[in-house]
């Protein structure tokens, strides 16, 4: 089976080729992604102009990558109605340079190509890891590559979209990795205003609150250290999902830091 990568950094991204080389090692990998930055664009779709594509040339070597000029949405929409001919079996987005706690999903273009693939009905995992910080993102991809493994080998199990988080630090210093939920008023929004001597400007800030009390909650994991696996959007009740998820993440961290030895 078939893996599709994509993200909202653009098909130029660092992390979404670090997350594929890791990929490669366990499935073929197409890669359909914007041509450019698209973050925060949210689960916004281009509906009122055509899409153009492009074959573009891949970093890793082997891997059918196609650039969009159009949202990470539009990037998957495409990739699954038109560009991938075999069924695939997940949808990776990412891996996001910076982190998508709480809030952020609603605007986060990394979440919203992992939610289109998820509609379509495939797992879906999102993956976000701190800015400028090469040792989480490292973690983050061969994370990803692992829980990817996972899946294949239980194709009965039911669909997940699983929002990855993984913390600013080196993996033995990783506490563990905790099953989450969306942290709430996690941001604040703030306007600020200026003037270019001919108009009025607007910057919109968002600012991360501090810390959260709530040990169950994505940013509380980041907080202190620990990896956060968030099951969003889901049908299944919510009695059976935790039970399932902490099954496929038992013994995970393990194996990711065995494979990293």
């Amino acid at each position: 089976m078939k893996k599709l990568g994509t993200n909202d950094d653009g098909i130029a991204a660092d992390g979404l080729w670090l997350l594929v080389r890791e990929l490669t090692g366990i499935a073929e990998v197409v890669v359909v992604a914007p041509d450019r930055e698209q973050s925060a664009g949210g689960t916004a779709v281009t509906l009122w102009q055509p899409l153009r594509i492009r074959k573009a040339r891949p970093v890793v070597p082997g891997v059918e990558t196609f650039a969009v000029e159009g949202t990470p949405s539009d990037s998957v929409l495409l990739a699954l109605g038109s560009l991938i001919k075999d069924r695939i079996d997940l949808v990776v987005s990412g891996i996001n340079s910076g982190l998508n706690l709480g809030d952020d999903i609603y605007i986060s273009g990394t979440v919203s190509a992992a939610f289109q693939g998820y509609l379509q009905g495939y797992s879906a995992l999102a993956v976000s890891a701190k800015s400028k910080s090469e040792a989480s993102h490292q973690i983050a991809a061969k994370l990803a590559a692992t829980l990817a493994k996972r899946l294949n080998a239980s194709p009965s199990s039911p669909k997940l979209f699983l929002n990855l988080n993984v913390p600013d630090v080196s993996l033995d210093r990783i506490g563990r990795i905790k099953v989450t939920r969306l942290a709430n008023e996690s941001h604040i929004n703030t306007v600020t205003e200026g003037n270019d001597g001919k108009r009025n400007y607007y910057w919109l800030v968002r600012q991360r609150l501090n810390g959260n009390r709530d040990r169950k909650t994505d940013v509380w994991a980041i907080d202190y250290g620990h990896i956060s696996i968030t099951p969003l959007f889901t049908s299944l009740p919510a009695r059976t999902l935790p039970g399932m998820l902490h099954n496929l993440c038992s013994g995970l961290l393990e194996e990711l830091t065995t494979s990293t030895v």
